[in-house]
């Protein structure tokens, strides 16, 4: 496989023949002409494998061939944005994409001491796998455009104390208008919303009757998400979309519903309840059971006892 890796928006520049970044923390650039853009690769090519050290917004859409993020597919479609953070491994495939295409990248120190670099990391889309990416309607697109056009109109006029700040805004703007259209995205894929939160459940039920609470401690979001081969982000943000609730809240009910069962055994322990839901503190347990339910464990068996 060959391998990219790019330490500089100057490197990135160079390789792909555009001209020196006006900025060597950010650059913007589209790309126009009358014929399809190929990465195609071969028989008998590797692939391309590409990580880079700036944070990365691509628009283009994608006629044939494979994009991936580990072991994860893009399932290629057209009206892709795409967003990448800092050392995310990307691998192209026998690429064929349409002729325009927007980049626009920035160096994490571009952003270093703007409200941008604390927002930044609520927006999950950075840490999404590339079949995460987002999928624009034509409305959609045509308004990330106008933004990406309004970016590079400024990135090249003649640089002033206020470039910085009105980019930073238009950026900013980029950004969430992305968080908006992401949302849209997941209210508008119940079908895989609801998959994918079946499959949470399964994967929770299977751990608790093999007995791995007990073992192992309660399951980390990170851990469930590898178990569905998704980013934990992503996870969260679809069971939150499909629930109202977050990945940890799902987690926290199915403890409860568990213990409501095993509370009711007879001769039934608090205290063995507890680890027997992977907690290590019995008190932790009483003190999510009494939040969730509205009494304590002891409460809930001495209520039920009555019935």
């Amino acid at each position: 496989m060959k391998e990219l890796a790019f330490k500089s928006i100057s490197d990135f520049h160079a390789y792909n023949g555009l001209s020196e970044p006006e900025n060597p923390l950010f650059s913007v650039s589209h790309s126009e002409n009358n014929e399809t853009r190929s990465q195609r690769c071969e028989e008998g090519i590797e692939p391309i494998s590409l990580t880079c050290d700036f944070y990365s917004i691509s628009l283009k859409n994608i006629i044939s061939g494979e994009l991936e993020y580990g072991r994860t597919k893009y399932d290629c479609t057209t009206g892709m944005l795409l967003f990448t953070a800092p050392n995310q491994k990307l691998v192209f495939r026998n690429m064929v994409y349409s002729a325009e295409a927007y980049h626009l990248a920035f160096h994490r120190d571009f952003i270093l001491g703007t409200e941008l670099y604390r927002q930044i990391r609520n927006y999950n889309f950075f840490e999404y796998r590339v079949n995460e990416a987002l999928h624009l309607s034509p409305k959609e697109e045509a308004q990330v455009k106008a933004i990406f056009e309004s970016i590079e109109a400024e990135y090249h006029n003649n640089q002033d104390e206020f470039s910085k700040e009105i980019i930073l805004s238009q950026l900013g703007t980029l950004l969430k208008y992305s968080d908006r259209f992401y949302k849209r995205q997941f209210l508008n894929r119940k079908t895989i919303n609801q998959t994918m939160l079946s499959q949470f459940r399964d994967v929770l039920n299977a751990y608790f009757e093999e007995g791995a609470l007990q073992r192992n401690g309660i399951p980390t979001v990170d851990w469930l998400a590898g178990q569905l081969s998704v980013s934990h982000r992503y996870m969260s943000d679809t069971i939150k979309a499909e629930t109202g609730k977050t990945a940890i809240d799902q987690i926290n009910l199915f403890l409860v519903e568990e213990a409501k069962n095993l509370l009711l055994e007879p001769n039934a322990s608090i205290s063995e309840t507890a680890y027997q839901l992977g907690f290590e503190y019995p008190q932790y347990f009483s003190r999510l059971f009494k939040k969730k339910t509205g009494m304590s464990p002891k409460e809930y068996i001495q209520a039920r006892s009555l019935n």
